[in-house]
């Protein structure tokens, strides 16, 4: 059957049908553009997520690295942690944040901007400041890595949340709206194609009715003559029942 499945609610009018169409087109159009939204969104996912398992394991391996570097210092220096909380004032490392749009998504990066003349310079002077200065700094790369990994985790949450809003989108419209509208014109088409049927055949009707009026009025006219010479015409006055000419008839003249 002609538009069956679901369809919307609507008087089927050509006015209807071309407002259909171009909800149609519409829906068309924007599924075209969330399809090559999720593509773009995909690609820059992938890519984040070979990122995120590249920082894991390099986060891995810097701190592991930094857990051997502060056992060394540990046991040339002992304890310094009261060194640095006392010489450490002001932050030696600040983290920046700016945004990066993919696609209409914006996505928040993180970057480390380390504050010169902030270090604590003096810590490990007795003995021990090879492996204090060797620590310090891998303990800075592993800050960086960490605020990398945490930069790229945070835009892999929201690409994931936001491919999966689109990617509802895209099949709500592939297997919902743009169906329902197709429906919507088939149904439409066809009862458009029915009223014009049932006009044509009244029209039909009609001239065939007027036809065969003109046919009988065509025929009683052609009877009238005929009918004529059977009887007189009833309208002819004798000629002398026909009232004179007043102007030439004259009465006589009456004596008293």
């Amino acid at each position: 059957m002609s538009g069956a499945g679901q369809r919307e609610n609507i008087f089927p009018t050509r006015m209807a049908l071309t407002n259909t169409k171009q909800r149609l087109k519409g829906a068309q159009t924007g599924h075209s553009l969330l399809a090559k939204k999720r593509d773009a969104l995909t690609t820059r996912f992938r890519a984040i997520l070979k990122k995120v398992d590249e920082a894991k394991r390099k986060m891995g391996r810097v701190m592991q690295l930094a857990s051997f570097s502060l056992a060394e210092v540990t046991y040339a220096t002992g304890d310094i942690s009261y060194l640095v909380r006392e010489q450490a004032k002001a932050a030696s490392f600040k983290v920046k944040a700016k945004q990066e749009n993919v696609s209409g998504v914006v996505l928040p990066a993180f970057e480390v901007d380390r504050v010169a003349g902030s270090d604590f310079n003096l810590t490990g002077l007795g003995r021990g400041g090879q492996q204090v200065l060797k620590a310090k700094e891998v303990y800075a790369k592993a800050v960086e890595t960490l605020v990398e990994l945490a930069s790229l985790q945070t835009a892999f949450m929201i690409l994931d949340e936001v491919i999966r809003a689109t990617n509802r989108r895209v099949n709500a419209i592939e297997h919902v709206v743009i169906p329902r509208l197709e429906n919507t014109i088939k149904y439409i088409t066809s009862e458009l194609d029915e009223m014009d049927r049932e006009e044509f055949f009244r029209l039909k009707k009609v001239q065939a009715k007027k036809k065969r009026d003109a046919q009988a009025e065509d025929a009683r006219r052609a009877a009238l003559p005929i009918a004529d010479e059977i009887s007189p015409p009833t309208q002819e006055i004798a000629a002398d029942d026909s009232p004179g000419d007043l102007l030439n008839s004259k009465d006589e003249d009456v004596i008293f």
